[in-house]
């Protein structure tokens, strides 16, 4: 979506928001990759923080955006209740991770 919004017109000319904003929504996405690969949860959680602080980035320029006529209401509205639900459901994650007792793939023995 951001790069769907980032194409439009008005928003284009702006290269510096727009390579802000691409850099922040590649940086969540990557953190949860990475996060994942490396196979401990207690890694994974803190890589998913991080993507939700990535988020929440994207969020601030979302109303730079808007505040700039960039972007209208209903594509400010729509964006940012997908980046709204991705940090709620990152925060889930998160948190499921931190009381699970599984530490994850990294950490199981292999069968002897």
């Amino acid at each position: 979506m951001v790069y769907g919004l980032t194409r439009l017109k008005a928003f284009s000319s702006d290269f510096a928001l727009v390579n802000q904003i691409r850099r922040a929504a590649l940086s969540a996405s990557a953190n949860i990759a990475e996060g994942f690969e490396r196979e401990g949860n207690r890694e994974f959680a803190q890589f998913l923080a991080q993507a939700k602080g990535s988020v929440g980035e994207v969020k601030d320029e979302l109303y730079v955006a808007l505040d700039e006529n960039y972007i209208s209401q209903i594509e400010f509205d729509r964006a940012y209740a997908l980046a709204d639900k991705t940090t709620r459901l990152l925060g889930g994650f998160i948190g499921y991770l931190r009381r699970t007792a599984n530490a994850g793939s990294k950490f199981k023995r292999p069968p002897a």
